[in-house]
């Protein structure tokens, strides 16, 4: 099972967000206002969701249909059909309705799926102690997390338990940093910079920090990062429209060109960000992901690393490239 020759491992997918507490907000925008049910509020959702239903159109994406009948096994076999339907070896997923049901999305296809643990406060008690079950019970093999969403700094002293977990473990820990969410969403606040990890990174040097969609906004302050601490990574997750916004010309060929010479084909992973249907599986990201790859004339064997190896020594999933040659 491969695309090209390459076995693709996506490290990059959410299950069910829509119904997941750790997404939810996300996908409308956060308003907050005083005529919280009157015209002010819902015209500001109006606006958000056309802004959303534009961006649909333009990479011609259906509408999201939830289907309140369709239980998460049902779902989790639409995956598994969609993951047949393009030829893509193993797919870890970042979120999907919490841990238990990550677990549990995991046990039901593990040669096919993989499964991260989500934190929403790394400074809570039990912190570390949820991380250690959801990783030896329940089987999952990363932590997510979202920056913006942490009610305190990704840099506080307070989380080393948990960064100790993760090193005992040998579980790689994705945090998405930068803008969050559809639009409408957060754009900035006091977590949002990829910045704050450079302490946790070098105080923590056996733990691999994956910062997801090239850094999102914060190009720069990515790659210092990666200069400054060899244990982080990047993903390549998502449509990464936000190069719209950036003052500067950017595009997905950029990104890709900086970062290849910048760190090199082993820190960087792929990844689709799929998350919902009927759009299913987003095997466009993947082919203008490998056709700039191609254009910039990558050798076969770091093509191999960027869409497939690397994901799976981090995940410790040999066994699925084993399987899909």
């Amino acid at each position: 099972m491969a695309v090209q020759g390459i076995p693709i491992i996506d490290f990059h997918l959410h299950f069910q967000m829509e119904n997941d507490a750790a997404t939810r907000d996300l996908a409308g925008g956060q308003f907050h206002c005083a005529d919280h049910d009157g015209p002010a509020e819902r015209r500001r959702r109006e606006q958000v969701a056309e802004q959303s239903r534009r961006w649909r159109r333009a990479w011609d994406f259906p509408d999201p249909k939830p289907d309140a009948e369709r239980g998460w096994e049902s779902e989790a076999d639409l995956w598994l059909a969609e993951l047949d339907r393009y030829q893509i070896a193993h797919a870890a997923f970042v979120t999907g309705c919490g841990d238990e049901r990550v677990g549990q999305l995991v046990a039901r296809a593990p040669e096919r799926f993989s499964g991260m643990a989500n934190l929403t406060d790394l400074t809570a008690p039990d912190a570390a102690e949820r991380l250690e079950h959801a990783v030896t019970v329940l089987r999952l093999r990363g932590l997510k997390l979202f920056a913006p969403l942490l009610p305190h700094r990704i840099d506080d002293p307070a989380a080393d338990p948990v960064w100790r977990v993760a090193a005992r473990h040998d579980i790689p820990v994705l945090i998405h940093f930068g803008h969050c969410g559809s639009s409408g969403g957060i754009a900035h606040n006091a977590h949002i910079e990829p910045a704050w990890l450079e302490p946790v990174a070098k105080r923590h040097p056996g733990v691999t920090f994956v910062v997801p969609h090239f850094g999102v906004q914060h190009v720069q302050q990515m790659l210092f990062l990666c200069w400054a601490c060899p244990n982080v990574c990047v993903d390549t997750s998502g449509s990464n429209q936000w190069v719209r916004w950036m003052p500067y010309r950017l595009t997905l060929e950029d990104l890709f060109r900086r970062c290849y010479e910048t760190i090199g084909p082993d820190r960087i992973i792929f990844g689709s960000d799929s998350s919902w249907f009927p759009r299913g599986y987003c095997y466009r990201y993947l082919a203008d992901q490998m056709r700039i790859c191609h254009e910039m004339n990558m050798p076969e064997p770091d093509l191999h690393r960027i869409f497939g190896g690397n994901a799976a020594r981090l995940l410790g999933i040999s066994s699925a490239l084993e399987g899909s040659t």
